[in-house]
């Protein structure tokens, strides 16, 4: 009967937006866009690197959007096709596979209120205790199911309130999140100060779950709370960003089923002008981990998201050893200068030198007994786990990262990148593998693009890296040819210090581009390895085969 009641459901939908398709064509009264986008591999089984076939022989993740839009109103769903999902992304058991209308909305809105029914994104402030979003890269998709009320309550100060269950691949999570966010913009409120060069907002939030468990030896909390204030002031060229996050004992999987208190703390500072930029962070969290299942693990179900401090890195082997960020406990620390050296200067030449320094640090706290007995790592189950003072700094690193970038344009045909970046990477910890021990890493990148007169490019790249650990040294080569409209692209990375097996991993490529329309094919293979996105990472399997993409605007 739920099947049968789902596929009405996701046929009237259809049909609603056929009239309202219809309705748009004769009018002119509403407007229709969207998106749409399939990624389909062919595998192929290949022992040298690990690479394994699917029964399939190939797999597919397709997404499609539809917004209607008129005046005040505006309503919309996503079609989404697994069949079945690509190897590396959550799919335990076969959870994600399957087709259907997972996401579907309206909003309406009118002078200082908007309500929406159905599944929504939301973040409170920087996301601390609670985050809902889409990352099709990740496979994450943690949206709300419920209702959301925005309001104006005055010039300056705006609420909201939800209440809603969360995406749980093709179903909802067992928990009920209610939250509450208040922001004031003391600037707007207050007209004398309009004009002030002294920009000041504040804002609060409060998020709780309810979850219902019988639980044999713990008597667990059905209701969790958490809740958080923010300050943001900006006066001039500076900018300081802070927000300190409470959650009271929530008793989990991530923590052992401990009933301590987690608590996070996020400063962000910075400085601004002309040529010249500073960026300044730390972050202490304990013990703040927050899904709706107390019992889910890995990208499931997270109410909120610690944002990582660490820079993401756009070239391949630097990606090789991501930050992960450590909910149950961690301190990082950021600093990056960005200088542009005039132009006409001996440095700058005649288009001036963009010049970046980046260093990133992060470590766990210190976590002591709170008696004889219970042991610190891991925690006992059932008790208040440990003890540990407000921004603590342990002696274990996780993670160091200090690279070095400078971007000239030496012509109007010739640009170049260059970059060295050191890496500290603590495998046991970040990857969950004990005995590893540290991964240190030395890596150069000389990144050149030659512009022809016909509008075309030729870019080429060459990225090495040294280190003794885990699979030893890499190099990289890489050409790409753009001309309007196409590109064709091939690379190497070789494993040449891996002392067990010298591996290729080689790839070509080609894609053509036409106004909002993205289409691209590739044969090669793929590392297994790990990619992380704002600190959530997903782990990704070896491959051999043909990838194809394809997107579309409209």
């Amino acid at each position: 009967m739920k099947k049968i009641f789902t596929l009405f459901l996701n046929l009237a939908g259809l049909g609603i937006f056929s009239l309202l398709a219809q309705e748009n064509t004769e009018n002119n009264s509403g407007q229709i866009t969207g998106n749409f986008q399939t990624d389909a591999q062919y595998y192929i089984e290949d022992q040298s690197i690990g690479a394994t076939a699917v029964k399939e022989y190939m797999l597919v993740n397709s997404w499609a959007n539809f917004i209607y839009s008129n005046q005040n109103f505006s309503a919309g769903f996503r079609y989404e096709g697994y069949m079945n999902t690509l190897l590396g992304y959550p799919n335990s058991g076969g959870i994600n596979d399957g087709i259907g209308i997972p996401f579907r909305w309206a909003m309406f809105s009118k002078d200082d209120l908007e309500i929406t029914v159905g599944n929504f994104y939301e973040q409170f402030g920087n996301g601390l205790v609670l985050r809902s979003y889409e990352e099709k890269m990740l496979g994450v998709d943690n949206a709300l199911d419920g209702f959301r009320i925005k309001y104006q309550l005055f010039k300056g100060i705006n609420l909201t309130g939800l209440i809603a269950k969360q995406r749980y691949y093709w179903n909802h999570g067992p928990g009920i999140i209610r939250g509450f966010d208040g922001t004031i913009q003391i600037n707007e409120v207050f007209q004398s100060l309009e004009e002030s060069s002294l920009r000041l907002n504040i804002g609060g939030s409060f998020v709780s779950k309810f979850q219902h468990e019988g639980h044999p030896l713990y008597n667990l909390p059905d209701n969790v709370a958490a809740m958080s204030g923010r300050i943001m002031i900006r006066y001039k060229n500076f900018d300081i960003n802070s927000e300190y996050a409470y959650k009271f004992n929530d008793p989990s999987l991530d923590n052992s089923y401990i009933f301590k208190p987690g608590q996070a703390l996020l400063i962000n500072t910075s400085y601004a002008k002309k040529g010249l930029g500073i960026v300044l962070s730390t972050k202490w969290v304990d013990n703040m981990a927050f899904r709706s299942d107390r019992n889910a693990s890995l990208t499931d179900l997270n109410i909120n998201q610690l944002p990582e401090i660490t820079k993401n890195h756009i070239y391949v082997l630097p990606a090789f050893y991501p930050y992960a960020t450590q909910p149950n406990g961690e301190w990082g620390a950021k600093a990056e200068i960005m200088y542009k050296i005039p132009k006409n200067t001996l440095l700058g030449g005649k288009y001036g030198t963009n010049v970046s320094l980046n260093y990133s640090r992060a470590h766990d706290i210190k976590k002591t007994q709170i008696n004889d007995s219970t042991p610190v790592f891991p925690p006992a189950s059932g008790t208040y786990g440990y003890n540990t003072k407000f921004f603590s700094i342990g002696d274990k690193l996780y993670f160091q990262d200090i690279n070095f970038e400078i971007s000239k344009k030496w012509s109007k045909k010739i640009l170049s990148n260059f970059s060295y970046v050191y890496l500290i990477y603590n495998y046991d910890v970040l990857r969950g593998i004990t005995g590893h021990g540290n991964v240190y890493a030395h890596i150069g990148i000389v990144d050149m693009t030659y512009k022809f007169e016909n509008s075309s490019a030729l870019k080429t790249e060459i990225q090495h890296m040294f280190t003794k650990q885990d699979e030893g040294s890499w190099v990289l080569g890489m050409i790409e040819y753009s001309l309007p409209g196409w590109f064709f692209t091939v690379f190497d990375n070789w494993n040449y210090g891996n002392p067990e097996s010298k591996k290729h991993y080689y790839s070509i490529g080609f894609g053509h581009i036409s106004g909002g329309t993205r289409i691209q094919l590739s044969y090669g293979k793929q590392r297994a390895g790990v990619m992380c996105i704002g600190g959530v990472c997903r782990n990704v399997p070896a491959s051999n085969g043909v990838f194809v993409s394809i997107s579309s605007t409209f």
